[in-house]
């Protein structure tokens, strides 16, 4: 098992955020987590990478307890969050964003190599390499913030809307970039108000109501699930 958590609950005050939540990801596959707007899903990733500590429970990763890890330690063992609404450096270049995703590394040839990888994967930034990163497009920088979280070679990457307020163009371009990003052995949480979407991509979803599990499984199993279709697919 790659990432375990463990009945993790997450007070904001005395509002409740997440009720003793569990949740797994195994090596290699993608799992995505659904609900409504407040259900917990930003929580949830934002306890995993060190944002936010639980009041009760335990995140495991590769066997080792994250809890009180700060987030700069727990990107340095192998999880990257990308956060929704991008928050890319927008005074930075397209270049320099990428190489803070890489920040922790001193492996020179290896950053190199792995930049023009992202510069394969996403041409419309390698063209815009000078350019200030507050100055592209919407889909432009969704595919920068993703590119800096790859940068840091992440075994985990936490991908929380990335297609939120893109067009149906680039909803389909980023995720056609999430299955090539499975391809390569990468886990993946995916938070998606696409939850169709989610679901073709994902091995396993799990599905969070105001702040508590109330549904998981396989994601064709849930794709084909009535009550997930009246209340997350519009049918």
């Amino acid at each position: 098992m790659l990432l375990d958590l463990q009945k993790v609950t997450v007070r904001y005050g005395k509002a409740l955020a997440l009720k003793k939540v569990s949740l797994q990801v195994q090596p290699g596959e993608v799992v995505a987590l659904l609900g409504s707007n407040g259900a917990g899903k930003t929580t949830t990733l934002k306890v995993i990478s060190g944002l936010k500590r639980p009041a009760t429970g335990q995140v495991v990763f590769k066997g080792k307890p994250l809890m009180g890890l700060p987030p700069q330690v727990i990107v340095g063992l192998g999880i990257a969050h990308v956060p929704e609404g991008r928050r890319v450096f927008s005074e930075m270049t397209v270049l320099e964003n990428l190489l803070m995703g890489a920040y922790l590394r001193s492996d020179r040839d290896g950053i190199a190599r792995d930049q023009e990888r992202i510069f394969h994967s996403f041409p419309a930034l390698k063209e815009r390499r000078g350019q200030k990163a507050g100055s592209l497009s919407g889909g432009e920088q969704q595919m920068l913030a993703m590119g800096r979280a790859l940068m840091s070679r992440p075994e985990l990457l936490l991908l929380d809307e990335p297609s939120l307020g893109l067009s149906p163009l680039l909803v389909r371009e980023v995720a056609g970039i999430i299955r090539e990003i499975k391809q390569t052995g990468v886990s993946i949480i995916l938070i998606e108000q696409n939850a169709r979407m989610a679901l073709k991509l994902a091995n396993r979803a799990y599905i969070l109501d105001m702040g508590s599990l109330i549904l998981e499984g396989e994601a064709g199993a849930l794709l084909a699930d009535e009550r997930v279709q009246r209340a997350y697919l519009g049918t």
